[in-house]
């Protein structure tokens, strides 16, 4: 996933890593996850390649409820200056929002995605990027959720790695990979 002159670039895209979204995983999914998050960030970063953070705007009373301390992006994956934020209400982060405009200022056609939560906004997200024409690589361990009565968090994220790897829309496909093996 090299990107050489003349190929596509791309773009971190860093999906809902709010404090209020990150008070709701269990502990030992943060602790996992949070360090792979920061990993790619700093990947992206070093190799001067744009990182886009993504903010859900909540309504009142939500966990990420819109200028509440649970809405802020989480102080260890805060981002740098220039990085835009991107606000959003639904789970696509291209519904409503300046996402696709911003990616296309950019001249961007891959995105690596990271974040939360793994059933909602990261699958959707996903999912939508292929179906307007962007390649997709989401970071396998470094997407989160919490257990939802059904099924815990890791059996969500394993689920969603297994059913979103090479889904696609036309010849444009979400890789699935781990964080080790994701090159700027």
């Amino acid at each position: 996933m090299t990107s050489n002159a003349g190929q596509s670039r791309e773009a971190l895209l860093v999906v809902d890593v709010q404090v209020g979204l990150v008070a709701l995983i269990p502990a030992e999914v943060q602790e996992k996850v949070l360090p792979k998050i920061r990993t790619l960030l700093e990947k992206a970063r070093a190799s001067g390649k744009p990182v886009i953070f993504v903010q859900h705007d909540g309504g009142k009373a939500h966990p990420l409820e819109t200028h509440s301390e649970g809405w802020q992006i989480h102080p260890s994956l805060k981002p740098a200056e220039g990085e835009p934020v991107i606000r959003k209400r639904e789970s696509d982060s291209f519904f409503e929002t300046k996402l696709q405009e911003e990616l296309e200022r950019r001249g961007i056609k891959r995105l690596i995605i990271a974040g939360g939560m793994t059933e909602y906004c990261v699958d959707t997200t996903c999912r939508r990027a292929t179906s307007l024409g962007y390649d997709v690589t989401l970071a396998s361990d470094a997407h989160l959720t919490r257990d939802n009565g059904v099924l815990s968090a890791a059996n969500i994220i394993a689920h969603h790695n297994l059913v979103l790897h090479e889904f696609g829309a036309g010849n444009h496909v979400v890789s699935v990979r781990p964080t080790r093996e994701i090159v700027f």
